[in-house]
Protein backbone atom coordinates (compact mmCIF):
# COMPACT_ATOMS: atom_id res chain seq x y z
CA UNK A 1 0.00 0.00 0.00
CA UNK A 2 1.98 3.00 -1.25
CA UNK A 3 1.53 6.37 0.38
CA UNK A 4 3.45 9.61 0.63
CA UNK A 5 5.66 10.61 3.53
CA UNK A 6 8.37 13.11 4.33
CA UNK A 7 12.00 11.92 4.39
CA UNK A 8 14.32 13.93 6.58
CA UNK A 9 17.37 15.56 4.97
CA UNK A 10 19.54 16.05 8.04
CA UNK A 11 23.31 15.91 8.51
CA UNK A 12 23.10 13.66 11.56
CA UNK A 13 20.07 11.37 11.45
CA UNK A 14 21.02 9.35 14.49
CA UNK A 15 21.50 12.45 16.62
CA UNK A 16 18.25 13.91 15.37
CA UNK A 17 16.28 10.79 16.25
CA UNK A 18 18.00 10.55 19.62
CA UNK A 19 16.77 14.06 20.37
CA UNK A 20 13.26 13.19 19.20
CA UNK A 21 13.10 10.00 21.21
CA UNK A 22 14.25 11.74 24.36
CA UNK A 23 11.63 14.49 24.09
CA UNK A 24 8.57 12.46 23.08
CA UNK A 25 7.06 9.14 24.02
CA UNK A 26 6.53 6.62 21.24
CA UNK A 27 4.58 3.45 20.59
CA UNK A 28 4.08 0.41 18.37
CA UNK A 29 6.85 -0.35 15.89
CA UNK A 30 8.01 1.39 12.75
CA UNK A 31 10.79 1.81 10.26
CA UNK A 32 11.82 5.02 8.56
CA UNK A 33 14.57 5.73 6.05
CA UNK A 34 16.84 8.75 6.55
CA UNK A 35 19.44 9.05 3.82
CA UNK A 36 21.22 5.68 3.71
CA UNK A 37 20.29 4.66 7.23
CA UNK A 38 17.20 2.77 8.29
CA UNK A 39 15.87 3.43 11.76
CA UNK A 40 13.84 0.63 13.23
CA UNK A 41 11.90 1.25 16.41
CA UNK A 42 10.04 -1.10 18.69
CA UNK A 43 7.87 0.04 21.57
CA UNK A 44 7.62 -1.64 24.92
CA UNK A 45 3.86 -1.35 24.58
CA UNK A 46 2.02 -1.68 21.29
CA UNK A 47 -1.14 0.08 22.37
CA UNK A 48 -0.69 3.80 21.69
CA UNK A 49 -1.89 6.40 19.22
CA UNK A 50 0.19 6.68 16.08
CA UNK A 51 1.07 9.87 14.29
CA UNK A 52 2.92 9.79 11.00
CA UNK A 53 3.81 13.46 11.09
CA UNK A 54 3.44 14.47 14.69
CA UNK A 55 6.91 15.91 15.18
CA UNK A 56 7.28 17.18 11.63
CA UNK A 57 4.23 19.40 11.91
CA UNK A 58 5.59 20.87 15.13
CA UNK A 59 8.87 21.85 13.45
CA UNK A 60 9.84 24.04 10.55
CA UNK A 61 9.16 22.11 7.36
CA UNK A 62 11.91 23.85 5.39
CA UNK A 63 14.37 21.04 6.16
CA UNK A 64 12.14 18.25 4.86
CA UNK A 65 11.76 16.90 1.37
CA UNK A 66 9.04 14.62 0.03
CA UNK A 67 9.76 10.92 -0.43
CA UNK A 68 7.87 7.64 -0.24
CA UNK A 69 6.33 5.57 2.49
CA UNK A 70 4.92 2.05 2.63
CA UNK A 71 2.30 1.63 5.29
CA UNK A 72 0.36 -1.23 6.76
CA UNK A 73 -2.58 -1.74 9.12
CA UNK A 74 -2.97 0.44 12.18
CA UNK A 75 -3.56 -0.97 15.70
CA UNK A 76 -7.22 -1.23 16.50
CA UNK A 77 -7.81 0.30 19.94
CA UNK A 78 -5.34 2.75 21.38
CA UNK A 79 -4.14 3.74 24.82
CA UNK A 80 -1.36 6.04 26.09
CA UNK A 81 2.13 4.48 25.96
CA UNK A 82 4.05 3.51 29.06
CA UNK A 83 7.57 3.51 27.63
CA UNK A 84 9.74 4.96 24.89
CA UNK A 85 11.32 3.61 21.74
CA UNK A 86 14.19 1.14 21.53
CA UNK A 87 16.30 2.04 18.49
CA UNK A 88 18.36 -0.14 16.18
CA UNK A 89 20.08 0.66 12.87
CA UNK A 90 19.86 -1.38 9.68
CA UNK A 91 20.32 -0.98 5.97
CA UNK A 92 17.43 0.60 4.05
CA UNK A 93 14.55 -1.79 3.52
CA UNK A 94 10.82 -1.04 3.17
CA UNK A 95 8.92 -4.32 2.89
CA UNK A 96 5.25 -4.36 2.00
CA UNK A 97 2.98 -4.16 4.99
CA UNK A 98 5.38 -2.14 7.13
CA UNK A 99 3.94 0.79 8.99
CA UNK A 100 6.24 3.78 8.91
CA UNK A 101 5.66 6.19 11.75
CA UNK A 102 7.33 8.68 13.98
CA UNK A 103 6.79 9.19 17.67
CA UNK A 104 3.54 9.66 19.49
CA UNK A 105 2.70 13.19 20.59
CA UNK A 106 -0.36 14.85 22.00
CA UNK A 107 -1.93 16.47 18.90
CA UNK A 108 -3.28 19.54 20.68
CA UNK A 109 0.30 20.62 21.44
CA UNK A 110 1.01 21.39 17.81
CA UNK A 111 -2.35 21.82 16.16
CA UNK A 112 -3.60 24.49 18.50
CA UNK A 113 -1.99 27.90 18.39
CA UNK A 114 -0.75 28.98 15.01
CA UNK A 115 -3.08 26.58 13.20
CA UNK A 116 -6.85 26.98 13.08
CA UNK A 117 -8.53 23.59 13.28
CA UNK A 118 -11.95 22.92 11.82
CA UNK A 119 -14.20 19.86 11.81
CA UNK A 120 -16.72 19.45 9.00
CA UNK A 121 -19.66 17.15 9.79
CA UNK A 122 -21.33 15.81 6.66
CA UNK A 123 -24.92 14.60 6.54
CA UNK A 124 -27.75 14.04 4.12
CA UNK A 125 -30.02 16.94 5.00
CA UNK A 126 -33.79 16.99 5.05
CA UNK A 127 -36.76 19.26 4.33
CA UNK A 128 -37.61 21.44 7.30
CA UNK A 129 -41.12 22.30 6.07
CA UNK A 130 -43.62 20.64 3.76
CA UNK A 131 -42.84 23.27 1.11
CA UNK A 132 -39.22 22.07 1.15
CA UNK A 133 -40.09 18.48 0.28
CA UNK A 134 -40.24 18.70 -3.53
CA UNK A 135 -37.06 20.81 -3.99
CA UNK A 136 -35.26 18.54 -1.50
CA UNK A 137 -36.28 15.49 -3.54
CA UNK A 138 -35.10 17.25 -6.70
CA UNK A 139 -31.66 17.80 -5.17
CA UNK A 140 -31.58 14.17 -4.09
CA UNK A 141 -32.46 12.65 -7.46
CA UNK A 142 -30.29 15.12 -9.37
CA UNK A 143 -27.25 13.53 -7.72
CA UNK A 144 -25.66 11.05 -10.16
CA UNK A 145 -24.57 8.93 -7.20
CA UNK A 146 -28.26 8.36 -6.41
CA UNK A 147 -29.51 7.85 -9.98
CA UNK A 148 -26.68 6.86 -12.31
CA UNK A 149 -27.81 7.34 -15.87
CA UNK A 150 -25.94 5.97 -18.90
CA UNK A 151 -23.39 8.46 -20.18
CA UNK A 152 -25.42 9.32 -23.27
CA UNK A 153 -28.44 10.25 -21.11
CA UNK A 154 -26.68 12.29 -18.42
CA UNK A 155 -27.93 15.57 -19.83
CA UNK A 156 -31.36 14.39 -18.67
CA UNK A 157 -30.33 14.08 -15.01
CA UNK A 158 -32.05 17.29 -13.87
CA UNK A 159 -35.21 16.93 -16.00
CA UNK A 160 -35.58 13.37 -14.71
CA UNK A 161 -35.00 14.54 -11.14
CA UNK A 162 -37.69 17.17 -11.59
CA UNK A 163 -40.12 14.60 -12.95
CA UNK A 164 -39.52 12.07 -10.16
CA UNK A 165 -39.55 14.68 -7.39
CA UNK A 166 -42.91 16.02 -8.58
CA UNK A 167 -44.39 12.50 -8.66
CA UNK A 168 -43.04 11.50 -5.25
CA UNK A 169 -43.64 14.79 -3.41
CA UNK A 170 -47.30 14.19 -2.41
CA UNK A 171 -46.59 10.87 -0.71
CA UNK A 172 -43.40 12.18 0.86
CA UNK A 173 -45.29 15.17 2.23
CA UNK A 174 -47.69 12.81 3.96
CA UNK A 175 -44.76 11.10 5.65
CA UNK A 176 -43.18 14.36 6.80
CA UNK A 177 -46.56 15.66 7.94
CA UNK A 178 -46.90 12.59 10.18
CA UNK A 179 -43.62 13.43 11.99
CA UNK A 180 -44.39 17.08 12.62
CA UNK A 181 -44.23 18.74 9.21
CA UNK A 182 -40.51 18.38 8.47
CA UNK A 183 -37.30 16.55 9.20
CA UNK A 184 -35.60 17.15 12.57
CA UNK A 185 -32.23 16.21 11.04
CA UNK A 186 -30.78 19.71 10.88
CA UNK A 187 -31.71 20.56 14.46
CA UNK A 188 -30.25 17.28 15.73
CA UNK A 189 -27.07 17.61 13.65
CA UNK A 190 -26.56 21.19 14.86
CA UNK A 191 -26.89 19.90 18.43
CA UNK A 192 -24.36 17.15 17.72
CA UNK A 193 -21.95 19.75 16.30
CA UNK A 194 -22.27 21.94 19.38
CA UNK A 195 -21.73 19.02 21.77
CA UNK A 196 -18.75 17.86 19.72
CA UNK A 197 -17.26 21.36 19.89
CA UNK A 198 -17.67 21.39 23.67
CA UNK A 199 -16.13 17.94 23.99
CA UNK A 200 -13.12 18.95 21.89
CA UNK A 201 -12.56 22.04 24.02
CA UNK A 202 -12.77 19.95 27.19
CA UNK A 203 -10.08 17.74 25.66
CA UNK A 204 -7.89 20.83 25.04
CA UNK A 205 -8.52 20.97 21.29
CA UNK A 206 -10.28 24.28 20.53
CA UNK A 207 -11.79 23.70 17.10
CA UNK A 208 -14.64 25.12 15.07
CA UNK A 209 -17.26 22.53 14.13
CA UNK A 210 -19.33 23.00 10.96
CA UNK A 211 -22.34 21.16 9.51
CA UNK A 212 -22.59 20.61 5.76
CA UNK A 213 -25.66 18.94 4.25
CA UNK A 214 -25.66 17.25 0.86
CA UNK A 215 -29.21 17.93 -0.32
CA UNK A 216 -30.57 20.77 1.83
CA UNK A 217 -29.55 23.75 3.89
CA UNK A 218 -26.95 24.39 5.08
CA UNK A 219 -25.46 23.08 1.84
CA UNK A 220 -21.87 21.91 1.91
CA UNK A 221 -20.93 24.66 -0.56
CA UNK A 222 -22.27 27.31 1.85
CA UNK A 223 -20.37 25.89 4.79
CA UNK A 224 -17.10 25.72 2.84
CA UNK A 225 -17.37 29.48 2.28
CA UNK A 226 -17.72 29.98 6.04
CA UNK A 227 -14.71 27.75 6.66
CA UNK A 228 -12.68 29.97 4.33
CA UNK A 229 -13.91 33.15 6.03
CA UNK A 230 -12.89 31.74 9.41
CA UNK A 231 -9.37 31.10 8.11
CA UNK A 232 -9.31 27.39 8.89
CA UNK A 233 -5.91 25.91 8.00
CA UNK A 234 -6.42 22.27 9.00
CA UNK A 235 -9.72 20.51 8.41
CA UNK A 236 -10.99 17.12 9.59
CA UNK A 237 -13.89 15.88 7.46
CA UNK A 238 -16.21 13.60 9.44
CA UNK A 239 -19.21 12.08 7.62
CA UNK A 240 -21.96 11.26 10.10
CA UNK A 241 -22.41 7.84 8.52
CA UNK A 242 -20.81 5.10 10.66
CA UNK A 243 -20.33 2.87 7.60
CA UNK A 244 -18.96 4.07 4.28
CA UNK A 245 -21.11 3.88 1.14
CA UNK A 246 -20.67 5.35 -2.32
CA UNK A 247 -24.21 6.73 -2.08
CA UNK A 248 -23.73 8.56 1.25
CA UNK A 249 -20.18 9.42 2.31
CA UNK A 250 -18.97 8.85 -1.25
CA UNK A 251 -21.43 11.33 -2.72
CA UNK A 252 -20.43 14.00 -0.19
CA UNK A 253 -16.74 13.34 -0.88
CA UNK A 254 -17.26 13.69 -4.62
CA UNK A 255 -18.85 17.06 -4.03
CA UNK A 256 -15.95 18.13 -1.82
CA UNK A 257 -13.49 16.89 -4.42
CA UNK A 258 -15.03 19.17 -7.04
CA UNK A 259 -15.14 22.14 -4.65
CA UNK A 260 -11.51 21.66 -3.56
CA UNK A 261 -10.22 21.46 -7.13
CA UNK A 262 -11.76 24.79 -8.06
CA UNK A 263 -10.54 26.85 -5.10
CA UNK A 264 -6.91 27.84 -4.50
CA UNK A 265 -7.48 28.36 -0.76
CA UNK A 266 -8.88 24.86 -0.37
CA UNK A 267 -6.10 23.35 -2.44
CA UNK A 268 -3.59 24.75 0.03
CA UNK A 269 -5.65 23.90 3.13
CA UNK A 270 -4.54 20.61 4.63
CA UNK A 271 -7.31 18.15 5.37
CA UNK A 272 -8.04 14.54 6.13
CA UNK A 273 -11.22 12.43 6.03
CA UNK A 274 -12.41 9.88 8.55
CA UNK A 275 -14.07 7.56 6.02
CA UNK A 276 -15.97 5.39 8.51
CA UNK A 277 -15.93 4.79 12.23
CA UNK A 278 -18.28 1.87 12.89
CA UNK A 279 -15.49 -0.05 14.67
CA UNK A 280 -14.77 2.60 17.28
CA UNK A 281 -15.07 1.36 20.83
CA UNK A 282 -17.09 4.34 22.06
CA UNK A 283 -19.63 4.02 19.24
CA UNK A 284 -20.03 0.27 19.85
CA UNK A 285 -20.50 0.75 23.58
CA UNK A 286 -22.97 3.60 23.08
CA UNK A 287 -25.08 1.40 20.78
CA UNK A 288 -24.91 -1.49 23.26
CA UNK A 289 -25.97 0.83 26.09
CA UNK A 290 -29.08 1.92 24.20
CA UNK A 291 -29.99 -1.66 23.27
CA UNK A 292 -29.52 -2.90 26.84
CA UNK A 293 -31.67 -0.09 28.19
CA UNK A 294 -34.55 -0.80 25.78
CA UNK A 295 -34.40 -4.56 26.39
CA UNK A 296 -35.10 -3.98 30.06
CA UNK A 297 -38.45 -2.41 29.16
CA UNK A 298 -39.81 -5.75 27.87
CA UNK A 299 -41.56 -8.16 30.22
CA UNK A 300 -39.29 -11.01 29.05
CA UNK A 301 -36.06 -9.34 27.84
CA UNK A 302 -34.29 -12.62 27.06
CA UNK A 303 -36.98 -13.56 24.51
CA UNK A 304 -36.70 -10.35 22.47
CA UNK A 305 -35.45 -10.57 18.89
CA UNK A 306 -32.90 -7.79 18.27
CA UNK A 307 -33.70 -6.54 14.78
CA UNK A 308 -30.96 -4.43 13.19
CA UNK A 309 -32.41 -2.40 10.32
CA UNK A 310 -29.95 -0.60 8.04
CA UNK A 311 -30.60 1.69 5.10
CA UNK A 312 -30.25 -0.32 1.92
CA UNK A 313 -28.24 0.37 -1.23
CA UNK A 314 -28.55 -1.17 -4.70
CA UNK A 315 -26.91 -4.59 -4.83
CA UNK A 316 -24.81 -3.54 -7.83
CA UNK A 317 -23.10 -0.87 -5.72
CA UNK A 318 -21.63 -3.67 -3.60
CA UNK A 319 -21.11 -6.47 -6.13
CA UNK A 320 -20.08 -4.42 -9.16
CA UNK A 321 -18.78 -1.07 -7.88
CA UNK A 322 -16.97 -2.38 -4.81
CA UNK A 323 -18.96 -0.47 -2.18
CA UNK A 324 -17.72 -1.68 1.26
CA UNK A 325 -21.05 -0.81 2.90
CA UNK A 326 -22.41 -4.35 3.34
CA UNK A 327 -19.17 -5.74 4.77
CA UNK A 328 -18.82 -2.80 7.18
CA UNK A 329 -22.44 -3.11 8.24
CA UNK A 330 -22.14 -6.82 8.99
CA UNK A 331 -18.93 -6.29 10.95
CA UNK A 332 -20.56 -3.46 12.88
CA UNK A 333 -23.42 -5.73 13.95
CA UNK A 334 -20.95 -8.44 14.98
CA UNK A 335 -19.04 -5.96 17.16
CA UNK A 336 -22.21 -4.76 18.89
CA UNK A 337 -23.28 -8.35 19.55
CA UNK A 338 -19.84 -9.12 20.98
CA UNK A 339 -20.19 -6.18 23.34
CA UNK A 340 -23.67 -7.34 24.39
CA UNK A 341 -22.38 -10.86 25.02
CA UNK A 342 -19.75 -9.41 27.36
CA UNK A 343 -22.72 -8.10 29.34
CA UNK A 344 -24.36 -11.55 29.39
CA UNK A 345 -26.95 -10.50 26.80
CA UNK A 346 -27.33 -13.37 24.32
CA UNK A 347 -30.57 -12.59 22.51
CA UNK A 348 -31.24 -13.79 18.99
CA UNK A 349 -30.61 -11.11 16.38
CA UNK A 350 -30.82 -10.45 12.66
CA UNK A 351 -29.89 -7.77 10.12
CA UNK A 352 -32.07 -6.50 7.27
CA UNK A 353 -32.12 -3.53 4.89
CA UNK A 354 -34.86 -0.94 4.50
CA UNK A 355 -35.87 2.01 2.27
CA UNK A 356 -35.44 0.39 -1.14
CA UNK A 357 -36.90 2.17 -4.18
CA UNK A 358 -37.16 1.43 -7.88
CA UNK A 359 -37.16 -1.81 -9.88
CA UNK A 360 -33.53 -2.86 -9.28
CA UNK A 361 -32.41 -5.35 -6.66
CA UNK A 362 -31.18 -3.91 -3.36
CA UNK A 363 -29.27 -5.49 -0.50
CA UNK A 364 -31.17 -8.36 1.07
CA UNK A 365 -32.84 -9.45 3.23
CA UNK A 366 -35.41 -6.67 3.04
CA UNK A 367 -36.72 -5.34 6.34
CA UNK A 368 -40.42 -5.74 5.51
CA UNK A 369 -40.00 -9.31 4.22
CA UNK A 370 -37.94 -10.27 7.26
CA UNK A 371 -40.52 -8.89 9.70
CA UNK A 372 -43.25 -10.94 8.05
CA UNK A 373 -41.04 -14.04 8.08
CA UNK A 374 -40.13 -13.69 11.75
CA UNK A 375 -43.75 -13.14 12.70
CA UNK A 376 -44.65 -16.32 10.85
CA UNK A 377 -41.98 -18.21 12.79
CA UNK A 378 -43.54 -17.24 16.11
CA UNK A 379 -41.41 -14.29 17.21
CA UNK A 380 -43.53 -12.27 19.66
CA UNK A 381 -41.15 -9.59 20.91
CA UNK A 382 -38.97 -7.44 18.70
CA UNK A 383 -36.55 -4.57 19.34
CA UNK A 384 -35.75 -2.55 16.22
CA UNK A 385 -32.24 -1.05 16.07
CA UNK A 386 -31.67 1.63 13.38
CA UNK A 387 -28.04 0.68 12.87
CA UNK A 388 -27.04 3.09 10.09
CA UNK A 389 -28.68 6.19 11.59
CA UNK A 390 -27.17 8.47 14.24
CA UNK A 391 -30.01 11.03 14.05
CA UNK A 392 -33.77 10.75 14.01
CA UNK A 393 -35.37 11.46 10.64
CA UNK A 394 -38.12 10.13 8.41
CA UNK A 395 -36.57 6.66 8.05
CA UNK A 396 -36.74 6.14 11.81
CA UNK A 397 -39.73 8.23 12.87
CA UNK A 398 -42.08 7.25 10.05
CA UNK A 399 -40.75 4.21 8.21
CA UNK A 400 -39.71 2.22 11.29
CA UNK A 401 -41.97 3.66 13.98
CA UNK A 402 -45.13 3.68 11.86
CA UNK A 403 -44.88 1.45 8.79
CA UNK A 404 -42.73 -1.38 10.15
CA UNK A 405 -44.37 -1.36 13.56
CA UNK A 406 -47.79 -1.70 11.92
CA UNK A 407 -46.46 -4.51 9.71
CA UNK A 408 -44.95 -6.28 12.71
CA UNK A 409 -48.19 -6.20 14.70
CA UNK A 410 -50.12 -7.50 11.70
CA UNK A 411 -47.56 -10.29 11.28
CA UNK A 412 -48.09 -11.67 14.77
CA UNK A 413 -45.43 -9.81 16.70
CA UNK A 414 -47.12 -8.69 19.89
CA UNK A 415 -44.60 -6.34 21.49
CA UNK A 416 -42.47 -3.89 19.55
CA UNK A 417 -39.97 -1.25 20.62
CA UNK A 418 -37.25 0.75 18.89
CA UNK A 419 -33.83 1.86 20.07
CA UNK A 420 -33.54 5.65 19.67
CA UNK A 421 -30.86 7.08 17.39
CA UNK A 422 -27.66 8.10 19.17
CA UNK A 423 -28.22 11.84 18.80
CA UNK A 424 -26.12 13.61 21.44
CA UNK A 425 -25.56 10.58 23.66
CA UNK A 426 -22.47 11.53 25.72
CA UNK A 427 -20.40 8.38 25.11
CA UNK A 428 -20.98 8.71 21.37
CA UNK A 429 -20.08 12.40 21.23
CA UNK A 430 -16.95 11.90 23.35
CA UNK A 431 -15.83 9.12 21.04
CA UNK A 432 -16.34 11.30 17.97
CA UNK A 433 -14.13 13.91 19.64
CA UNK A 434 -11.49 11.25 20.23
CA UNK A 435 -11.71 10.23 16.57
CA UNK A 436 -11.07 13.83 15.53
CA UNK A 437 -8.12 14.19 17.89
CA UNK A 438 -6.59 10.90 16.74
CA UNK A 439 -6.89 12.01 13.12
CA UNK A 440 -5.17 15.37 13.57
CA UNK A 441 -1.60 14.09 13.06
CA UNK A 442 -2.70 12.73 9.68
CA UNK A 443 -3.96 16.04 8.34
CA UNK A 444 -2.18 16.64 5.05
CA UNK A 445 0.37 13.96 5.85
CA UNK A 446 -0.92 10.65 4.64
CA UNK A 447 -2.02 9.42 1.23
CA UNK A 448 -4.09 6.28 0.78
CA UNK A 449 -3.94 4.24 -2.40
CA UNK A 450 -5.67 1.08 -1.22
CA UNK A 451 -8.07 0.76 1.73
CA UNK A 452 -8.85 -2.95 1.35
CA UNK A 453 -6.65 -3.88 4.30
CA UNK A 454 -7.48 -0.97 6.56
CA UNK A 455 -8.49 -1.48 10.16
CA UNK A 456 -10.63 0.74 12.35
CA UNK A 457 -10.65 4.35 11.10
CA UNK A 458 -7.03 4.15 9.93
CA UNK A 459 -5.61 4.77 7.40
CA UNK A 460 -7.02 8.17 6.79
CA UNK A 461 -6.69 10.06 3.57
CA UNK A 462 -7.67 13.10 1.60
CA UNK A 463 -10.94 13.38 -0.31
CA UNK A 464 -9.36 12.55 -3.65
CA UNK A 465 -7.35 9.66 -2.25
CA UNK A 466 -10.34 8.03 -0.58
CA UNK A 467 -12.41 8.32 -3.73
CA UNK A 468 -9.54 6.79 -5.69
CA UNK A 469 -9.57 3.86 -3.28
CA UNK A 470 -13.32 3.31 -3.06
CA UNK A 471 -14.48 4.35 -6.51
CA UNK A 472 -11.30 4.59 -8.56
CA UNK A 473 -12.72 4.57 -12.06
CA UNK A 474 -15.80 6.72 -11.34
CA UNK A 475 -17.45 4.37 -13.81
CA UNK A 476 -21.12 3.78 -14.47
CA UNK A 477 -22.68 0.93 -12.56
CA UNK A 478 -22.83 -2.16 -14.80
CA UNK A 479 -26.12 -3.49 -16.04
CA UNK A 480 -28.02 -5.40 -13.40
CA UNK A 481 -29.59 -7.75 -15.94
CA UNK A 482 -27.62 -9.09 -18.89
CA UNK A 483 -30.05 -11.61 -20.35
CA UNK A 484 -33.59 -10.91 -21.52
CA UNK A 485 -36.16 -13.20 -19.94
CA UNK A 486 -39.81 -13.52 -20.83
CA UNK A 487 -42.63 -14.03 -18.34
CA UNK A 488 -43.20 -12.83 -14.77
CA UNK A 489 -39.61 -13.08 -13.65
CA UNK A 490 -37.40 -10.67 -11.76
CA UNK A 491 -35.42 -10.09 -14.95
CA UNK A 492 -38.53 -9.36 -16.97
CA UNK A 493 -39.81 -6.95 -14.33
CA UNK A 494 -36.47 -5.16 -14.37
CA UNK A 495 -36.57 -4.81 -18.14
CA UNK A 496 -40.17 -3.58 -17.92
CA UNK A 497 -38.97 -0.98 -15.46
CA UNK A 498 -36.19 0.04 -17.81
CA UNK A 499 -38.58 0.27 -20.71
CA UNK A 500 -40.86 2.47 -18.64
CA UNK A 501 -37.90 4.62 -17.60
CA UNK A 502 -36.86 4.99 -21.24
CA UNK A 503 -40.38 6.04 -22.14
CA UNK A 504 -40.29 8.64 -19.36
CA UNK A 505 -36.95 9.92 -20.66
CA UNK A 506 -38.35 10.26 -24.17
CA UNK A 507 -41.37 12.19 -22.87
CA UNK A 508 -39.16 14.49 -20.81
CA UNK A 509 -36.92 15.13 -23.82
CA UNK A 510 -39.94 16.01 -25.96
CA UNK A 511 -41.27 18.40 -23.32
CA UNK A 512 -37.88 20.05 -22.85
CA UNK A 513 -37.31 20.52 -26.57
CA UNK A 514 -40.85 21.51 -27.61
CA UNK A 515 -42.05 23.32 -24.49
CA UNK A 516 -45.39 21.52 -24.82
CA UNK A 517 -46.79 18.74 -22.66
CA UNK A 518 -48.51 17.79 -19.43
CA UNK A 519 -45.64 18.83 -17.17
CA UNK A 520 -45.58 22.31 -18.68
CA UNK A 521 -49.35 22.54 -18.32
CA UNK A 522 -48.99 21.58 -14.66
CA UNK A 523 -46.25 24.19 -14.25
CA UNK A 524 -43.59 21.65 -13.25
CA UNK A 525 -41.08 22.43 -16.01
CA UNK A 526 -41.27 26.20 -16.07
CA UNK A 527 -37.49 26.46 -15.83
CA UNK A 528 -37.10 24.88 -19.26
CA UNK A 529 -39.36 27.30 -21.11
Amino acid sequence: MGVEVLALSLPSPAAQWERLSSSHQASTRGVIEIGSIELRATAVTSRAPLSVRSHIIGQSESCFSKSRIVAGPHPRWLEPPSAGWKWSFRKPRLPAGTLVASETQEPNNFFVGKEKVGVLLLNLGGPETLEDVQPFLFNLFADPDIIRLPRMFRFLQKPLAQFISVLRAPKSKEGYASIGGGSPLRKITDAQAEELRKSLWVKDVPANVYVGMRYWHPFTEEVIEQIKKDGITKLVVLPLYPQFSISTSGSSLRLLENIFKEDEYLVNMQHTVIPSWYQREGYIKAMADLIEKELQKFDLPEEVMIFFSAHGVPLAYVEEAGDPYKAEMEECVDLIIEELEKRKITNAYTLAYQSRVGPVEWLKPYTDDTIIELGGKGVKRMLAVPISFVSEHIETLEEIDVEYKDLALKSGIEKWRRVPALGTEPTFISDLADAVIESLPYVGAMAVSNLEARQSLIPLGSVEELLAAYDSQRRDLPSLVTVWEWGWTESAETWNGRAAMLAVLVLVVLEVTTGVGLLHQWGNLQLFR
